[in-house]
């Protein structure tokens, strides 16, 4: 895929809940091989900023575009990987068929060298051809975290990927988002964790709904609008 110097693009783009702005009206765009941490508080607005741009959400004001096409449109799902905050996974698939299903839906024929590097870095080659269903939340994170770049795509979702996580598996997950950015795509990922907000680009800062804060930030900056 191609996408084009503003892989997300929002102007005015709001969510009114009915008890107030849930996400206050945000103009932001986002570039190719641009990895963008978003934070704030709980109830900041992240998650309804992420589901808007997903497509999930309907915005009460303004657009959102992924790769110039509206969010939700074929066009912009075909582009944009999710990656939700709660693992959704099938019951009855093992954790390669996952891999398999998921890859060939989007159309990828050569899929099995990038599935097993996958679960070598995830540290889930050995669980494979077992049921995600049975593991635990973190297991079900990594799968998860598979799921969505197994794939390709020009822009990358990411909601609080790190819940469920010991250390290495974060370190590996640091690693495999630089990776992609690397490799031309938008990553736009709402997170508390300090470490990958020292590695991105550009910080986003939201608190009661407002974005505050749009650039680099330090650890202290960040560490301030985490905790609001």
């Amino acid at each position: 895929m191609t996408a084009p110097a503003g892989v997300l693009v929002t102007d005015g783009l709001a969510k009114d809940y009915g008890d107030g702005f849930g996400l206050a009206p945000v103009d932001l765009t986002l570039g190719a091989g641009e990895l963008v941490v978003l934070v704030g508080p709980n109830g900041a607005g992240k998650s309804t900023l992420i589901g808007l741009c997903a497509g999930l959400l309907e915005p009460t004001e303004g657009e959102v575009r992924a790769v110039g096409e509206p969010a939700g449109s074929l066009e912009a799902r075909a582009a944009t990987s999710y990656l939700p905050d709660a693992p959704v996974l099938y019951d009855d698939l093992s954790v390669f068929e996952h891999l398999e299903y998921v890859a060939r839906l989007h159309g990828v024929d050569d899929w099995r060298p990038r599935a097993d590097d996958l679960l070598e870095r995830l540290d889930l080659a050995p669980r494979a051809d077992d049921l995600p269903s049975r593991f635990s939340r973190g297991m079900r994170q990594k799968v998860s975290l598979a799921l969505a770049l197994v794939r390709p795509f020009d822009l990358l979702l990411v909601d609080e990927p790190f819940v469920g996580l010991d250390a290495p598996s974060q370190a590996t997950l640091v690693e495999l988002l630089l990776a992609a950015v690397a490799g031309g795509a938008c990553a736009l990922v709402s997170t508390h964790q300090l470490d990958l907000a020292e590695e991105a680009s550009r910080c986003l800062g939201l608190r009661d709904g407002e974005l505050v804060h749009d650039g680099p930030s330090s650890r202290q900056q960040v560490l301030a609008l985490v905790t609001g």
